[in-house]
């Protein structure tokens, strides 16, 4: 084994253009596999991991048919109340309005809600105090904002007290939040102007009185299971909503993850399908240039057989030169992966990603050459093990 692998060797030593161009198609094809499986698996670990961050156990349940019983705020605090499992609940409601103070005017994000919204978000207060359940059941024009808001509308962090106005209706600033960068509406409203005013007093910001619920936030009692408190909440909705279960809808980060996880495995296998066509080719190129070889040594095959090599050492010895030749491009295409992955890493350092070699990808590649060494090596190696000695040293080819 070891005689024939250093003769292997020697013969692709010996033709190294030859080989090199052979090999082209398998570092080609392991690239392609290594490289966009890693991408997309890289990419969605990165996405995965700051979803994960933002808490997998916040529920959002959104109401699309009432059944003519709408939900208000009192009704969920009940609920809260009334169910073990859920810890807190929050209605909440959001328009784009045009916020101003003084000369400075811009667009905001305006999210009516209640108390409970802060726990359940995880918002940190920079200064002063969030909506209470005093300010909700008064309709109270107050308003927190986040600390974006604060700098560019009124020009300075440090601002409880001052008015601004909300599509033309005045509000009192009791409270200034961090800007938020964990939660997922952060995903959506990085950079821009926030701000949290009572769910009854949003409303009138629209011209409207309604104040029914359509959407809420829950959050799982402590040591509570997110499964049990959406049981909690699948229990009082249906009863709610005659049995209905199609009347709203329950999400939360960890279907979102399921999800991801779902996507990406039918891209691996997508992408993966793609690379082994490319490896495919390289070992129809493989099995090519073994084909010459076995012509060019054709003498040599007929010398070996007359003094007394047997079939089996001559098979080995060409399916082992077959197989030499995809392990060498496998390495280098692994080798070249690695480089370009950590090009991209360099490239993306500000998206906060790394790219980086998935083992299980390697793997897969190191077995798929030499599988394909083997399948695509083995015509040309039986070739030159069939053929007649006195046929081979008579071969003038």
């Amino acid at each position: 084994m070891i005689t024939a692998f250093r003769m292997a060797l020697r013969s692709i030593s010996g033709n190294k253009m030859r080989a090199a161009l052979t090999m082209l198609g398998i570092v080609i094809g392991v690239m392609t596999l290594v490289v966009l499986v890693s991408l997309v698996n890289s990419a969605t670990d990165s996405v995965t991991d700051a979803v994960s961050s933002l808490g997998t156990d916040l529920l959002t349940v959104n109401v699309t048919d009432d059944k003519g019983q709408p939900l208000d705020s009192a009704t969920l605090s009940q609920w809260a109340q009334d169910e073990p499992a859920i810890g807190a609940i929050a209605p909440y409601a959001t328009i784009n309005a045009t916020a101003k103070h003084d000369a400075e005017n811009g667009s905001m994000t305006v999210y009516g809600t209640t108390s409970s919204y802060y726990e359940i978000e995880g918002l940190k207060l920079l200064m002063g105090r969030f909506i209470k359940m005093t300010d909700v059941d008064n309709h109270t024009r107050v308003c927190v904002i986040n600390k974006t808001a604060a700098e560019e509308l009124i020009g300075y962090v440090d601002c409880i007290g001052e008015e601004i106005s909300i599509n033309g209706s005045k509000a009192t600033v009791v409270g200034v939040l961090e800007n938020d960068d964990q939660s997922l509406t952060a995903m959506f409203t990085a950079g821009s102007m926030i701000g949290y005013v009572p769910f009854t007093t949003l409303p009138r910001l629209t011209d409207t009185q309604n104040t029914d619920v359509t959407t809420f936030c829950a959050a799982p009692a402590a040591g509570v299971t997110v499964d049990d408190a959406r049981a909690a909440l699948d229990r009082r909705l249906l009863a709610r909503f005659d049995e209905d279960d199609e009347a709203y809808a329950v999400t939360s980060l960890d279907i979102i993850e399921e999800a991801m996880g779902d996507i990406t495995s039918v891209l691996s296998i997508l992408l993966g399908s793609i690379a082994a066509v490319s490896l495919l080719v390289g070992g129809i190129g493989i099995m090519n240039i073994m084909l010459v070889t076995v012509t060019e040594r054709t003498r040599e095959i007929g010398v070996r057989k007359a003094i007394g090599a047997s079939r089996g050492t001559i098979l080995r010895q060409f399916l082992i030169e077959a197989i030499v030749l995809c392990m060498i491009g496998c390495a280098i295409g692994i080798f070249l992966s690695w480089t370009i992955l950590r090009m991209v890493t360099v490239i993306t350092s500000s998206l906060q990603m790394k790219f980086r070699l998935q083992a299980n990808v390697v793997w897969i590649s190191v077995l798929f050459c030499f599988l394909i060494g083997l399948i695509f090596g083995l015509y040309p190696a039986n070739k030159a093990a069939k053929m007649k000695p006195i046929d081979a040293l008579h071969y003038n080819g």
